[in-house]
């Protein structure tokens, strides 16, 4: 996912997308990794799961006031529905996006 693709990508998607705001040296995004990949194959007839680059990326992170990473945001119908910050468990992931799904 990049600045030039996300209003394509992740505003415009006929399902709610998960962006994930990351880093290539955040400890947290990179333990995070695995619980997306997971939650993508699990969850993919519900929800699209991106992830987005603030340092090659930032003006969507900026547009978006993300602040820390990972910062996961949901996107439904072209707006952010809910937002977290941090890495957490899948479990706890699925019961936080179960209320915007």
């Amino acid at each position: 996912m990049t600045d030039a693709d996300f209003d394509d990508e992740v505003l415009k998607s006929g399902l709610p997308v998960l962006v994930e705001f990351t880093a290539d040296w955040c400890p947290p995004c990179r333990q995070l990794a695995p619980v997306l990949s997971a939650v993508a194959e699990e969850e993919a007839d519900r929800i699209r799961v991106v992830q987005l680059d603030v340092d090659t990326d930032p003006r969507t992170a900026a547009r978006y006031g993300v602040l820390a990473l990972p910062t996961l945001m949901v996107f439904r119908a072209g707006e952010p529905v809910a937002s977290m910050v941090g890495a957490r468990a899948k479990r706890k992931l699925l019961q936080e996006l179960a209320d915007v799904l």
